[in-house]
């Protein structure tokens, strides 16, 4: 897509279209009669390359990645309506009139509804008010109110842009910078060069996560209505370049198996693997460094659960994201005031109470988001008398693991840790495909020795980093114990192996990655394998999908 040529148009009626010239707008927003509500700016220089160009709030706002050659930099633009001084003057103006005429009916109205109020609001004042206001500067005037009253302000585009996984923002006049899901960290365009709005912009966070921020309590750790995690610092209390913020979207889409594949994070043999161990109860622990993926991949294996269980996850924020019916999500809260004898604060609710909760709740799967505090000893308590429980941890091998399970502030004993049947160890590593997430092993945890006070494991993958494939190490002893259970010959338990392989190779190469689209799928499989088996064989319809009643991929999309 050309910057030079690309432009965004608004619809426009008959006798406003006669009426209107072909001049775009200006690069400084003056509302000639054209039919453009944002002009992309020209590049920096002829250094400087466009790679990319998403819409995200068309026709309004949009993000343009760039590459500086000299510089050896990515760039994230947002890209909004240019504003003339009239327009700004106009923004705020009705800004500071809406805050003092709107009820507090707003709160309680849905999104959709917040922007059609607003939108009708402020076309009620221009017309009341007999302002001459061009039908382009409207727009762009309406789009600036909506951004800044219901969404995130400045930042709003950055967190509407379904590629960015993080934004941060370091102190006042730094660029904020982002993680983008295809060129990693990215310096944007965006920064706060006021401190006094920096601050009002933490403490607005605050507002929406529920939580107060100020120089008494200049931390705050939240999680918006929209599922993101906000970790901000208030002024320069505790940070001496001004407040700071790091928000971490919450994913619509959570990560799928098909995803782990398409990526190359793991092959379809390990995650039908992971698919035989989910059906059977297995429990599983999923450790890695920061950003090696573990959350996404819990996400993952939790879609093949089957469809009957009853399910609880436990978060201190909200990341996990299920398709199951019968699932209680559960997270924690802070508490107000001082912390009592027992260290909590009146009305804390923490993870070891939730878990506790937990057990009394019946559930098949137990999710803990990451295990770091005294919940852990519970949990393993609970995979010792039967509840299958998955969750994630910082360790980046199961010797590391066993160490911070075994030492403050877990001191969980090494013989509970045999109730645990499976490891994942995940890693992020930098490959000449740049920087990739791998699995890097999956392990059995076999037994227990007590004359060494050892864990048996045994390794059943292994990413190969020279050669960036995953090897079978030649035996699971998930599949004795799956013969065992249901009477299988070693052939009969291939068979069943290489049908699942199956399915996610077919799941992979028809790109089915919706969350909802392959559960249909996967619990398609749990009712009738054969019946699956024989639409893939006949490889002229959307699969599982189609089979169990949903929509195909396309139709999906």
């Amino acid at each position: 897509m050309s910057s030079s040529s690309f432009r965004v148009k608004i619809p426009r009626t008959p006798s406003e279209e006669r009426g209107a010239s072909a001049g775009p707008a200006t690069a400084e927003g003056d509302d000639l009669p054209g039919t453009f509500i944002t002009a992309m700016p020209p590049l920096a220089g002829p250094e400087v390359k466009e790679l990319q160009v998403s819409a995200i709030h068309p026709p309004y706002a949009y993000g343009r990645i760039s590459y500086n050659e000299q510089k050896k930099e990515y760039l994230y633009e947002v890209i909004e309506p240019q504003l003339s001084a009239h327009e700004r003057d106009l923004v705020e103006h009705l800004k500071a009139t809406l805050t003092q005429i709107m009820g507090p009916e707003v709160a309680s109205m849905s999104l959709a509804d917040k922007r059609t109020y607003i939108r009708g609001e402020v076309e009620g004042y221009l017309k009341s008010r007999e302002m001459t206001v061009g039908p382009l500067s409207v727009e762009r005037i309406i789009y600036y109110i909506q951004r800044d009253f219901v969404g995130y302000g400045p930042v709003d585009a950055l967190i509407s842009d379904p590629e960015v996984e993080d934004i941060s923002c370091d102190g006042v006049d730094v660029p904020l910078f982002v993680f983008h899901g295809a060129f990693e960290s990215v310096k944007s365009n965006v920064l706060f060069s006021d401190e006094d709005t920096l601050n009002s912009f933490i403490v607005s966070l605050g507002q929406r996560c529920g939580k107060a921020v100020s120089v008494s309590a200049p931390i705050l750790d939240g999680t918006t209505p929209e599922g993101h995690r906000v970790q901000a610092t208030y002024a320069r209390e505790v940070t001496t370049r001004g407040a700071s913020f790091t928000i971490r979207r919450f994913k619509e889409r959570p990560f799928t198996p098909v995803d782990l594949i398409t990526t190359g994070s793991a092959s379809k043999e390990m995650i039908a693997y992971l698919w035989l161990a989910a059906e059977q109860g297995e429990s599983l622990i999923i450790c890695g460094g920061p950003a090696s993926g573990k959350t996404s991949t819990l996400n993952a294996v939790a879609l093949f659960i089957p469809p009957t269980s009853k399910i609880v996850s436990i978060e201190d924020t909200r990341e996990v994201n299920l398709p199951h019916e019968n699932w209680i999500p559960g997270a924690t809260r802070s508490g107000t005031g001082d912390r009592g004898p027992d260290g909590k604060a009146a009305g804390e609710v923490d993870m070891f109470d939730l878990v506790r909760a937990a057990l009394r709740q019946r559930p098949n799967y137990i999710i803990v988001g990451e295990v770091r505090g005294k919940e852990t000893y519970t949990m393993f308590q609970a995979m010792a008398t039967g509840h299958t429980t998955y969750s994630t941890m910082h360790a980046d091998s199961v010797k590391s693991m066993v160490n911070r399970l075994e030492n403050p502030p877990i001191n969980t004993p090494r013989i509970l840790l045999s109730a645990l049947n499976n490891v994942i160890i995940q890693v992020q590593a930098r490959t000449d495909k740049g920087v990739v997430r791998r699995i890097k092993q999956i392990l059995e945890i076999v037994g227990f020795e007590p004359e060494t006070n050892e864990l048996i494991t045994n390794t059943v993958y292994e990413w190969d980093p020279g050669t960036d494939t995953f090897v079978f190490k030649g035996h699971s002893f998930l599949f004795d114990k799956i013969m065992e259970l249901k009477n299988l010959t070693h052939e009969e338990m291939d068979a069943e192996f290489d049908r699942r392989v199956t399915v996610l190779d077919f799941l992979a190469r028809r790109k089915i990655n919706d969350h909802r689209a392959l559960w249909k799928a996967v619990t398609a499989y749990y009712k009738d394998p054969t019946g699956v088996l024989n639409i893939l064989k006949a490889d002229n319809a959307p699969g599982p999908v189609r089979a169990a009643g949903a929509p195909a991929p396309e139709e999906e999309a």
